[in-house]
């Protein structure tokens, strides 16, 4: 029998299994640490790899959760939960209900209370299906009381190859006690990464390493005739990025005394105080790392003000004084504390190329020879209870997102119900009742209202130009507003907040022109709109008046091409309030 690799890429369009299989089975891999960018680099070196990517579905990369380090991503993986909902804020976390700290190094994180949500395990079993993992973090741990059917205790020394031959033994037990859903862990090239680097003779040893072992996979699959049955998912956890002894920030040299702190080193930095009865003062700590130095390599921040993109906030186990470092950068409490410094690390900002992980999934359920674009790692697990036909437990991800991996999407989301219909802003007069303080010196007595009086062609139009989407719903109940009908744009405008909710445009190339630069909007213009009665409108001189408050325009008056199509955007219905700090931002 040829090796799978040999052989050409196939079009599955229907599974092959054996008469014993009535369901397809999952096998999710994980090469902990495998870039993405690797598999560009060195295809030419890891044929089975470059193959399943080929021949299957595959991404140029997958985002991490943050922080990238190795339980808090694997978990995400499995649950569909960002490290703040599911617990495991990172390889070492302490948590001050329980005053216990977790590692990998000790017996804390064989203990349940760690692990929130549901990993997908849990989500076969409690359906019918059977669930068997050859390693992944949490798989060996009695979480909401149940281990899988069949799993193996972790134990990094048990070589990869026994590690395969042992799933493939899986697949081969009686129907009644087969897994439909598998887990196989590789530490490669996670540990040579770090050992080596991102860019070392070493590495390139590992991922071939790992390619090998995936090829003995393959051909034990067709060997039991199953390769044209199964649906495998490879993913990694997070990247990988080179790291040197001569690229570190010490808090020492920034504070002095660190005696009395605790702190998290590496590429991403935690600190609290040692203990509970020595005085902390975060907001203080931050203010003294905050911009001490030309080329800083780290920010410090309070939890709260974290960005909102690492959805990382809502846990106690978060520390309150956190510190982004720089990529290829580390951070130690004092100089020559963090020891383990040259080589390859993870950690950093999960939006850094070096973190990015592999994807790739191969089998019936996938399409053939497709990319797709890059997608974060939480949307797996609504994926994966596709591919299995599962309803999948609440989670983070949006369940239908990845539906184009798929040859027969199960799953097809259904927007909400609207809550409140829009109302009626009927235009009875092409002359303001009241003019509200307004005035635009710019129109020389010219009225431009007639253009707010749209056609009902017009509107169409204007509907089929603006609202490619469809129109955004509002799910606030009882909410009282009216849909304002433009030729450059189309606006949902609040009688009860006195400013437009949402506002929807096409923006044409020319609008923008060769610079991309837009040009000025007229000076000193701001008008009634005649569609909006007086008393649910703001007024010019309630801006006028104000020191600490501005407006904006939602929808910028200057995309149009002519002056004259700029006055239909120059109305207080398409603004609103922001501090004179944040209007030249805006």
């Amino acid at each position: 029998m040829t090796p799978w690799v040999q052989d050409q890429c196939v079009d599955i369009t229907s599974p092959k299994c054996p008469a014993n299989f009535k369901k397809q089975p999952l096998l999710l891999v994980s090469l902990d640490g495998l870039r993405a960018e690797y598999q560009e680099t060195w295809h030419s070196l890891i044929p089975v790899l470059d193959k399943l990517q080929r021949c299957g579905t595959s991404s140029a990369f997958m985002q991490p959760v943050f922080p990238s380090k190795t339980f808090p991503n694997h978990y995400s993986i499995v649950t569909g939960l960002y490290s703040e909902s599911h617990g495991l804020v990172d390889n070492n976390m302490y948590d001050p209900e329980f005053n216990a700290s977790f590692s990998l190094s000790n017996t804390e994180k064989d203990k349940p209370r760690w692990y929130l949500g549901e990993p997908i395990w849990l989500t076969v079993m409690d359906q019918g299906l059977r669930a068997g993992t050859y390693f992944w973090p949490g798989s060996d741990v009695k979480i909401n009381g149940t281990f899988p059917n069949i799993y193996e205790k972790y134990n990094g020394s048990v070589p990869f190859e026994q590690r395969v031959f042992s799933v493939l033994k899986w697949l081969q037990l009686p129907d009644d006690e087969r897994p439909d859903f598998f887990t196989l862990y590789l530490e490669e090239p996670d540990k040579s990464g770090h050992k080596f680097g991102p860019v070392s003779g070493g590495l390139v040893s590992a991922i071939q390493g790992v390619d090998k072992v995936i090829g003995q996979l393959m051909n034990g699959l067709k060997q039991l005739k199953l390769h044209e049955c199964i649906n495998i998912i490879i993913v990694a956890d997070h990247g990988m990025a080179e790291t040197s002894c001569d690229r570190k920030e010490v808090l020492k040299n920034y504070i002095g005394d660190v005696s009395h702190l605790y702190v998290y080193e590496g590429p991403f930095g935690r600190i609290r105080a040692v203990n509970k009865s020595v005085s902390f003062d975060p907001a203080g700590l931050v203010t003294s790392l905050m911009c001490k130095k030309p080329e800083q390599k780290i920010k410090p921040y309070l939890k709260p003000d974290l960005p909102k993109r690492f959805h990382y906030a809502h846990s106690r186990r978060i520390e309150d004084v956190n510190i982004l470092v720089d990529s290829l950068w580390l951070f130690e409490r004092y100089a020559g504390s963090l020891t383990f410094c040259s080589g390859g690390n993870h950690g950093y900002d999960n939006d850094d190329p070096n973190m990015q992980a592999m994807f790739l999934s191969y089998g019936p359920k996938f399409h053939f020879q497709t990319k797709v674009e890059p997608f974060s790692n939480i949307e797996l697990y609504n994926l994966m209870c596709d591919v299995l036909e599962i309803t999948p437990a609440p989670n983070n991800g949006s369940h239908g997102s990845l539906n184009h991996l798929l040859r027969l999407p199960p799953y097809t989301p259904q927007p909400p119900v609207e809550q409140s219909p829009p109302g009626q802003c009927p235009l009875t007069s092409l002359d303001p009742t009241d003019p509200l303080g307004c005035s635009c010196p710019a129109l020389g007595g010219i009225n431009p209202n007639s253009r707010l009086n749209l056609s009902e062609t017009e509107v169409s139009q204007s509907k089929s130009k603006h609202l490619l989407f469809g129109q955004p719903l509002v799910l606030q109940s009882n909410s009282d507003y009216c849909l304002l009908y433009n030729h450059g744009f189309i606006s949902a405008y609040s009688k009860e907040k006195l400013m437009p909710l949402w506002s929807s445009f096409t923006v044409e190339r020319r609008a923008i022109g060769g610079a991309g630069i837009l040009p000025e909007v007229i000076p000193d213009c701001l008008r009634a709109d005649v569609r909006i009665q007086a008393n649910q409108s703001p007024t010019c001189d309630q801006y006028n008046s104000s020191t600490n408050v501005t407006y904006a325009f939602l929808y910028p008056p200057n995309l149009n091409s002519t002056l004259e199509e700029q006055y239909d955007g120059l109305t207080l219905s398409n603004v609103v309030p922001v501090y004179p700090a944040f209007q030249s931002e805006f």
